[in-house]
């Protein structure tokens, strides 16, 4: 039986503002995959993901002596084939904030759970989301401490999710790539991105009133905007109120944005070739990019690795 594959996940819009209620747009990333397979001559690869699903299997059956297993997993058959040699072998890079943890929960819940699974399917409703949602969360949570099960969800449905609102989430068509001169990228940071402290970091500056109404007031505004734009597939206005963002994100998130980067950032707002946007929670990993022109943005980044995502 041939094993499924497990997409990479980028979160477009939405970072760290979904932990305060703005929307989000999240899409499988098909560049970077992972998948269940069986070694038949162990590799160091294979043995330390195999010694890793181990321990989290070890936590699963601690969950369920709780009576917190949050779906019904069949356990015995997970060890059973992990003492047959199961391991997950996966391209997507690990603290790169495009799923690495989301890819493997998403395979274990798809392969494991048995009388109440969930189905992935392009029709799902909003309750069935939901329920996913929170079993994902709950199951990723051994890997970020907190999870918000985003990142499993669409690793699982496979399909591009609006998060409207903590309890509005639902799939949706997004516009095709076509030929433009428009471009959204991927720009490769090379460093590990560590996601706790920087959302802890973020909680703790939640607590000041300035912050909290920067992000009701522009944040939020231009992040709804920019969701928005995208969807209509109108360039221009994606475009003004990206810029906008990338401002504000500029002004109120520097820890998030790798030092060496910072000067890059703010040329680009400067001279409006590219703007940059986190992706994820930042500190590393990859950062978003958009351009109206990329023969023009790519000029300026020669010197960096970019992955166009998408053209208009």
């Amino acid at each position: 039986m041939k094993e499924s594959l497990y997409y990479g996940k980028i979160l477009l819009f939405g970072e760290y503002g979904i932990i305060q209620d703005s929307m989000g747009l999240s899409i499988p990333y098909t560049d970077y995959n992972g998948q269940f397979l069986y070694s038949k001559s162990p590799s160091s690869y294979s043995t330390k993901s195999n010694q890793s699903l181990l321990n989290y299997y070890n936590h699963l059956v601690s969950l369920n002596k709780e009576g917190n297993l949050p779906c019904d997993l069949n356990l015995d058959k997970f060890k059973e084939e992990l003492d047959q040699g199961l391991y997950f072998d996966s391209s997507i890079p690990q603290g790169f904030g495009i799923g690495s943890s989301g890819a493997i929960v998403a395979a274990i819940y798809d392969k494991y759970c048995g009388t109440n699974k969930i189905d992935a399917n392009k029709q799902i409703s909003n309750e069935d989301i939901l329920v996913l949602k929170k079993i994902f969360s709950s199951l990723e949570s051994y890997y970020h401490g907190t999870s918000s099960g985003l990142d499993p969800l669409i690793c699982y449905l496979k399909i591009p999710v609006l998060i409207k609102s903590k309890n509005e989430i639902g799939t949706v068509g997004i516009p095709d790539s076509v030929e433009g001169k428009g471009a959204i990228f991927l720009l490769n940071t090379g460093q590990v991105g560590n996601t706790q402290p920087l959302v802890q970091h973020f909680l703790e500056r939640c607590k000041e009133e300035g912050f909290r109404n920067m992000l009701k007031n522009k944040f939020k505004k231009y992040n709804d905007a920019s969701i928005e734009a995208f969807l209509k597939n109108e360039g221009k206005s994606l475009l003004k109120n990206v810029k906008s963002l990338s401002k504000v994100l500029y002004e109120h998130f520097q820890p998030m944005i790798p030092k060496v980067y910072r000067q890059l950032w703010k040329e680009g707002i400067e001279s409006n070739a590219y703007y940059l946007k986190l992706c994820g929670s930042g500190g590393g990993g990859f950062i978003l990019g958009f351009t109206e022109n990329f023969e023009v943005a790519q000029d300026k980044l020669s010197d960096y690795q970019i992955d166009v995502i998408h053209r208009f």
